[in-house]
Order: structure tokens, then C-alpha cells, then sequence
């Protein structure tokens, strides 16, 4: 069997776990507080070109949306979202557990822009009784978006100022921003989503890490206290030094931005061969995740060597689904797909 379903389905990048196995006799103190976290920290203030940058290590990526959201709103405010967001479909109504509403604006190809946000903000506030509806107050988006999209630095520049316009804050998820950042039609560098937003993070568990994922905060408001809501979200890992070591390691020789690129590469390869049969792309981008629309039939055909996530039909005979590449892809899995899916077309 191959997986395509998603991208942790491999456990780390050997340079990974080589790292964590050099550090087996360590002893380090906790929560984060270590010379290793202090040093990758460091790394990220380097590679963002600011100095002022707080750098916390998280454990996954629902637990990183969650802490900086419920650490960032007051208890009557909401986080504008792409309806296709994480937040939104995929973690379990995570951001309301904490008592904020996630309030949805309609993506195209995933994506939100500075437009439907703006006309959001004048509705809310040209309303008589606004006191009565939930305040937006943070904007979220995903680098690479649900639908493998990327934002361009002209989009997210729109949205930054947007945002600055209507004092809303800026999060952009970064789970995948591995494979956002190294796309062929990606003009966005680490040095622009520190800039842009008011916090990100680095996303480790889908790029390379044995878990975890490294969040950035420019905005001094969001940076006070985050320990606390970091520890009370039960976030802070006590051996922290793990989190740390494994940024070394993806960090190291630009090994982070290699591997997703060759992810993406991979993607591309799948891509071409999908078009040269034939089959429409539903969205049509540059990162690790491929979303062809297939024949059911060759679905089930293929079914028992390969996984793929199922998504939306699009009429009773054909199928959205998802491919997804990641670091651990290799050529011969990509080209064992593309000759499955040669052999059963019709």
C-alpha cells in the first residue's frame, strides 16, 4: 500500500530522529526553558530578520490554533474564518470549546481576501446594536490554505492592512507553510509572514518533525502572558527540549525548505500525469496537495493500493479526492500512482 491521504503518515526525517538520539543522556530543564529552545528561538528571530520576535514550541497544530486564538480575544470576541478553514471543519469546534465564535467568510480556492473582510468589519460596525453580535477581532488564515492554496505577498499585504485598518489581529496558520513557502508560485518568505502578521507559527508535525510546531509572535500585545495561556491550555511540554532539537534539525542546512520542495516536486509530477489523462484539477495549486476529479469507478479500482481522501462529489459518477505528498514522498511512490492510474483509465 502507498499513502497519499495526508502528510504525517511517516514518522520524521532520519536527520530527526539522528538529532534526539544524540541527545539521549542530556538533562535539561522543562517547559521549554532550555538552552536548545533558547537557541532555535533564536534560529527563527534570524530567519524572520527581527530580533523582537517571541518564539514558543508547541505540540500540534489544533493546540497552537486554539492557545493563540483564546490567548489573543476577550471573552466576547470572534475569529473571522475562511468557512473551508481548519478551525472551521476540522478541529472539533476546538475554538468555541474556549468561547469564541469562529465567524465564516465564503473562500474561493480556500482563500479569504482584504475586500470580504473589510465589507465584514463596515457591516458590524454600521450596526445599531452591534453590542448584541459576537466583535470580530482576529482574522485567521491558513499558509497553505485546506485546498493546498497559497496566499500571495500582495494578498496577504491587503489583509495585513486591512486588518491594521479595522484593528483586528493577523494569524495565519502554518501547519503546512513548509510547502507554502517553497511552491513554484509562491512570492512569500518567512521574513513577510513575520512582518504581516501579528502571529504565526512554523508548522513542524506535517514537514518533517517527529510532533510539533513553533509559533511566532510579532505583535508585543499577544506576546505578554502567552507562557500562562500556553500552560493553562495544557500546551507547555514538560520535556520542551524535544520541540527544540527537532527545529534544529529541519533548520539545519535548510533541510525544512529541501524536503518540502522536493514534496511539492513530487505533487507536480502527479499533476502532469493527471492532466495528461485527461482528468480536471477542482483547484488548481502548487504545494504538496492534488485534488483531481476522478472517475468512482477508478476510485475503487485503486482503492486497495493506494489512499487518497475522499472529498466532495461533484455529480452521482465523479469524485473530488486529495492526494497529498509530503517530505517522506519518493519518486517511486509518485511514479507507482501515476502508472495505477494509467493502467485504469479508460
Amino acid at each position: 500500500m502507498r499513502y497519499f491521504h495526508n502528510d504525517y503518515n511517516a514518522m520524521c526525517h532520519p536527520a530527526v530522529l539522528k538529532k534526539m538520539q544524540e541527545a539521549e543522556k542530556i538533562s535539561m530543564p522543562g517547559y521549554g526553558t532550555d538552552e536548545i529552545c533558547r537557541k532555535a528561538a533564536e534560529r527563527v528571530r534570524q530567519l524572520c530578520g527581527d530580533d523582537g520576535l517571541a518564539v514558543h514550541f508547541l505540540v500540534g497544530g489544533t493546540q497552537a490554533n486554539m492557545t493563540v486564538i483564546d490567548g489573543a480575544l476577550r471573552a466576547h470576541q470572534g475569529v473571522l474564518s475562511a468557512d473551508s478553514g481548519h478551525i472551521n471543519v476540522h478541529e472539533t469546534g476546538a475554538v468555541e470549546a474556549t468561547g469564541h465564535k469562529v465567524l465564516t467568510l465564503p473562500a474561493t480556492e480556500g482563500k479569504i481576501n482584504a475586500a470580504q473582510v473589510a465589507a465584514y468589519m463596515e457591516n458590524h460596525l454600521s450596526d445599531g446594536d452591534k453590542e448584541h453580535t459576537v466583535q470580530p477581532k482576529m482574522v485567521y488564515i491558513s499558509q497553505s490554505t485546506e485546498w493546498g492554496t497559497v496566499y500571495s505577498l500582495q494578498e496577504l499585504t491587503a489583509l495585513s492592512e486591512v486588518c491594521k485598518k479595522y484593528g483586528l489581529y493577523l494569524f495565519a496558520d502554518g501547519a503546512r507553510l513548509g510547502y507554502a513557502l517553497t511552491a513554484t508560485d509562491s512570492d512569500v518568505t518567512l521574513g513577510d509572514m513575520a512582518r504581516l502578521t501579528d502571529v504565526f507559527y512554523i508548522g513542524m508535525t506535517k514537514c518533517g518533525a517527529l510532533f510539533g510546531e513553533t509559533v511566532v509572535i510579532s505583535n508585543p500585545a499577544l506576546q505578554e502572558d502567552f507562557r500562562y495561556v500556553i500552560k493553562q491550555h495544557g500546551g507547555m511540554l514538560a520535556k520542551g527540549w524535544l520541540l527544540g532539537l527537532q527545529f534544529e534539525a529541519l533548520f539545519e542546512n535548510d533541510l525544512y525548505f529541501e524536503i518540502t520542495r522536493n514534496a511539492n516536486a513530487q505533487a507536480d509530477i502527479l499533476r502532469s500525469t493527471l492532466e495528461k489523462l485527461g482528468y480536471k484539477l477542482y483547484i488548481s495549486g502548487k504545494t504538496n496537495q492534488v485534488f483531481p476529479i476522478l472517475p468512482a469507478a477508478l476510485l475503487e479500482e485503486i482503492s486497495d493500493a493506494v489512499t487518497f481522501s475522499p472529498m466532495e462529489w461533484v455529480d452521482p459518477q465523479h469524485r473530488v479526492v486529495r492526494f497529498c505528498t509530503s517530505w517522506a514522498t519518493t519518486e517511486e511512490d509518485v511514479k507507482f500512482l501515476c502508472q495505477l492510474l494509467t493502467k485504469h483509465t479508460k
